[in-house]
């Protein structure tokens, strides 16, 4: 079993079989990007407490990006509900500096007209296998999904996560939410709840 470096809360779920995977940590989603995610940046700390440890126990560990064309469908001036964001190749793109990064990333939104929140339609930059294939080339059965952002592409991954066969864990501390309406991001981890999602440690922990 591995357990977080905070033993505040005491023990994780059974992670032995677990992956982590990491998603949109990327400077165009944090503060000062051009589709910040209010407080994104206080994730990192969980998130590398959780990288070192999966590090530690030589456990994989998966990073999503939003990799975009700069004319992509769910950009504003073709239609779509957000700026301009994680353009191919560009600043905002980058993963955070702060992010601790070991191991490999899965590209998507890359289509321009294709949308995609979830990291199980990304591919490998290097090699191009589906996420799902790494997952199950590597043996996993347990997802730790950490990452931005928890109404998006966090829940989006999990879910998927879910209807993969995986067990998903999500944990609240190493998520934040965009918020549009007040709330979504809560409602998010309620949705993964119902779905059979594990919010640990609990928000009233």
């Amino acid at each position: 079993m591995l357990d977080h470096p905070d033993h505040g809360y005491g023990l994780a779920p059974p992670l032995i079989d677990a992956a982590l995977i990491v998603v949109d940590v990327q400077n165009d989603f944090c503060p000062g990007g051009s589709l910040a995610v209010p407080a994104g940046d206080e994730v990192l700390p969980v998130i590398n407490q959780w990288v070192d440890t999966f590090v530690s126990a030589a456990r994989p560990i998966f990073y999503t990006r939003d990799w975009h064309p700069a004319d992509h469908v769910s950009f504003v001036a073709r239609g779509g509900p957000w700026p301009p964001h994680c353009v191919q190749d560009s600043p905002g793109s980058a993963f955070h500096p702060a992010l601790r990064v070991a191991g490999p990333e899965f590209r998507k939104g890359v289509d321009r007209d294709r949308d995609a929140y979830s990291g199980f339609e990304g591919h490998a930059a290097v090699g191009g296998a589906s996420l799902a294939e790494a997952l199950v080339a590597a043996g996993v059965r347990t997802l730790l999904v950490v990452g931005l952002a928890t109404d998006y592409c966090v829940r989006a991954t999990a879910l998927d996560g879910i209807r993969e066969g995986f067990a998903v864990v999500v944990d609240p501390r190493a998520v934040r939410a965009v918020d549009v309406d007040p709330g979504d991001g809560d409602r998010a981890l309620s949705d993964l709840r119902a779905a059979g999602a594990q919010i640990w440690p609990a928000n009233d922990a």
